[in-house]
């Protein structure tokens, strides 16, 4: 696996870039739903997985919402050919390898952090965000029961829309799935993809 090598300052400056003028210039709202943050707990974020924004919105939502250090797994050959974003805390998993355990458990110490992060798309795949199901990998399980600490589990489904406005507008639906002290796969897997259906509806 790869492992990250985040530079706070080059992060940073990431950010304000996506802030200041990559994201006001291609997109006309992004609007996000809240959910009770709970304090002294790192942040695992679960998201829908279908565009080449998804990582980037993720570290948006971080960087004006959540306030975390951002960290981002990615799939290993899409991250070599992007190193750049190495310096911004992605690492890598190769889900056909030998690693995938060596990457959770990276994944879980990062977690084990209160003052951290980690964004993980469970499809592990590019999927249409219209798609009415959502597919946890049994990784996530995994990973979860490896965090020492606490560590708060929140999923969005993100969904973009045009209405009248000639550039796109994004909405996340965030939900509350609980800490890892009480996650259960199932269950969880459940009220995500419910979540999702419901999100369907009114996407906007």
């Amino acid at each position: 696996m790869i492992p990250h090598r985040r530079i706070r300052w080059v992060q940073k400056l990431a950010m304000q870039y996506l802030l200041r003028y990559r994201i006001p210039k291609t997109f006309n709202v992004l609007h996000h739903t809240e959910v009770e943050l709970l304090p002294g707990h790192s942040i695992l974020l679960l998201c829908n997985h279908f565009s080449w924004w998804d990582g980037f919105w993720a570290g948006h939502l971080t960087n004006i919402y959540f306030h975390r250090d951002f960290y981002i797994m990615m799939q290993e050959d899409h991250l070599k050919k992007r190193m750049y974003i190495n310096y911004m805390g992605a690492f890598s998993i190769n889900r056909q390898s030998k690693q995938v355990i060596q990457s959770l458990q990276y994944a879980a110490n990062l977690l084990s952090n209160p003052n951290n992060l980690v964004t993980v798309f469970p499809q592990g795949q590019l999927v249409s965000n219209h798609s009415d199901e959502i597919n946890i990998e049994r990784g996530i399980d995994y990973m979860v029961k490896k965090i020492e600490g606490n560590c708060q589990v929140i999923y969005y489904s993100a969904f973009v829309e045009y209405f009248e406005s000639l550039r796109p507008s994004v909405y996340f639906h965030l939900l509350d799935c609980g800490t890892n002290h009480n996650f259960d796969y199932e269950k969880v897997k459940a009220k995500i993809n419910a979540h999702h259906k419901q999100a369907l509806k009114k996407p906007g």
